[in-house]
């Protein structure tokens, strides 16, 4: 279990909704959380909740209508255009629910975008592609555009997307969703050797219970809040 010391990611009082009147929905309601640089922090609870939404502000995906988010020290609601995105490219990997893979390249291809934006020539970044989709086991169809792969191959894809290009911080959506039990494990397993190194923080929304023990500490929302914070699987099922 990793020892909370400076937050990679602080959360003070965070708020967003979408719409306007009658229509408008609160998805976050004041957030409070740390997460610890090296740390994997879990996000848990029912659909609806706000995992989604938060780690989206916590991505710069989306900016917060209230409170403060930093991330690494900085205040991406701060930043302005290129600026914001480069950072955000530097700095953050995203594992997308619906994985977001362009259709017209091949998985390796795919792999390698964050690479080629951060300027690596392109045989370089094809050759780090294919390594790190051997690292999460799908290193034989690097050449498979995402129309030719099942839904749990492009799940990996995707992650070996996130990760390729060594972020600080990894921000996945339900990344085991689509993956069998060895394939989910083997990915977890990845991730954490990836937070183990450099210093690097994950934040991962899930349902999947089978990977709760990858947890540093685990975060459990209802209705836009953080209810409360636990250090492993069993003081989740005994927390009233």
């Amino acid at each position: 279990m990793q020892t909370l010391t400076e937050p990679a990611v602080a959360l003070r009082g965070v708020t967003k909704s979408y719409g306007e009147g009658a229509a408008r929905v609160t998805a976050l309601r004041g957030i409070d959380l740390d997460i610890g640089t090296g740390e994997l922090m879990m996000l848990v609870g029912p659909s609806g909740c706000g995992k989604t939404t938060l780690i989206s502000v916590i991505a710069g995906i989306l900016d917060q209508d209230d409170g403060a988010c930093s991330v690494f020290g900085r205040d991406l609601r701060a930043m302005r255009g290129m600026a914001k995105a480069r950072f955000r490219g530097e700095t953050v990997g995203f594992v997308f629910q619906a994985f977001n893979l362009l259709p017209a390249l091949n998985a390796a291809e795919n792999v390698s975008i964050p690479l080629l934006l951060a300027g690596l020539k392109r045989s370089e970044a094809l050759e780090r592609s294919r390594a790190m989709l051997d690292r999460v086991g799908i290193g034989e169809r690097w050449r498979s555009r995402p129309a030719q792969l099942s839904g749990g191959q492009q799940q990996r894809v995707a992650i070996a997307r996130a990760l390729v290009h060594q972020p600080r911080l990894v921000v996945c959506d339900e990344p085991t969703s689509s993956l069998d039990h060895e394939t989910g494990a083997r990915v977890m397993e990845i991730m954490r050797e990836v937070a183990m190194q450099g210093s690097r923080t994950l934040v991962v929304v899930t349902h999947d219970a089978r990977i709760f023990s990858y947890a540093d500490r685990i975060a459990v929302m209802d209705d836009g809040k953080v209810v409360k914070v636990v250090h492993s699987a069993k003081e989740l099922q005994d927390a009233p």
